[in-house]
């Protein structure tokens, strides 16, 4: 469906509704069709040629379409979703998609950094603290589960979290209910919880570094994220992607050679996608409006 066409399609619901005076039927209807153009895969003209988009994210492979094909299946629904991946594939990018196009669309959305906050300041920053339980906390606080309530919540590398924590999440599934640090009460919440790691949590649960129980409650669903050097054909749609963007974010028109591009291309990207935008920020930044293989980082260039 052509934007043009998108467009009128709405008008003509809105017409409908109009004479009908059926509102509620109006935003059903609405919502149905804002879905399909957000799932449906879209074109984002950028330089040198169209780029593949869905749910905010440029892909055209063969790989990622599993990832879309799930999505589709899964972002309806309400279930708690455990994504896994390479560090930078992206696994924010899939938890954002989940909620604003999910159910809790609207709501809170919260993420936090598992492995990036100290063990004895996570308890605090995920279910609140009251005022004078520790040092340093001058007034109540709510904590994302409260913050978030009706919303959704996001742990990244959850894979980080310290097992006495994980004994407090498994509560917060099993009873919808945290207790902040230094009260004796304790507050209801309805948060959706999803998941992400770079590590394998199957065999963390075998050698006692991650509670099982806890795995099955937040792997309802798990969206397995392929690698960049597993997207073939990927790196030269982020590339013009990145470009694009860089225009915007530096002020800085830029190309890319053939020989510059075949070079990226080969590249494994331990980093995935995220190491290949902080390369063409910096080629865009190099350069004189032409990458060529000079403004290539050594390793990528020397492979």
């Amino acid at each position: 469906m052509s934007e043009h066409q998108f467009a009128a399609r709405l008008e003509a619901l809105l017409s409908e509704a109009r004479a009908a005076g059926a509102l509620a039927g109006l935003r059903a209807q609405l919502e149905a069709a804002l879905r399909e153009a957000a799932e449906r895969p879209a074109q984002a003209t950028a330089r040198g040629g169209e780029v593949p988009m869905r749910y905010g994210m440029v892909a055209g492979s063969q790989a990622m379409q599993g990832v879309f094909d799930l999505l589709e299946r899964v972002i309806a629904s309400d279930v708690a979703v455990l994504i896994q991946g390479e560090t930078g594939t992206g696994k924010e990018l899939v938890a954002k998609a989940l909620h604003e196009l999910g159910p809790r669309k609207g709501k809170p959305f919260l993420a936090e950094n598992c492995a990036a906050v100290p063990a004895d300041l996570l308890e605090s920053e995920l279910f609140g603290h009251k005022r004078g339980s520790f040092t340093g906390a001058i007034a109540d606080r709510p904590g994302h589960f409260v913050a978030a309530d009706g919303g959704t919540v996001f742990l990244d590398e959850i894979g980080d979290m310290p097992l006495a924590m994980q004994s407090k999440l498994l509560r917060v599934l099993q009873e919808g209910e945290v207790r902040p640090v230094g009260s004796n009460k304790v507050v209801h919440v309805n948060v959706r919880i999803v998941a992400a790691s770079n590590k394998d949590l199957r065999a963390m649960c075998r050698n006692g570094t991650f509670r099982e129980d806890l795995y099955f409650r937040l792997a309802v669903v798990t969206i397995q994220l392929p690698p960049l050097r597993e997207r073939k054909g990927d790196v030269r749609h982020l590339v013009r992607f990145f470009l694009e963007r860089m225009k915007g974010e530096l002020g800085r028109e830029a190309s890319v050679t053939d020989e510059a591009l075949t070079l990226l291309e080969r590249w494994r990207w331990p980093g995935n996608v995220r190491e290949l935008e902080n390369e063409i920020r910096r080629a865009v930044a190099l350069s004189n409006g032409t990458i060529g293989p000079a403004d290539l980082s050594p390793p990528i260039r020397t492979a």
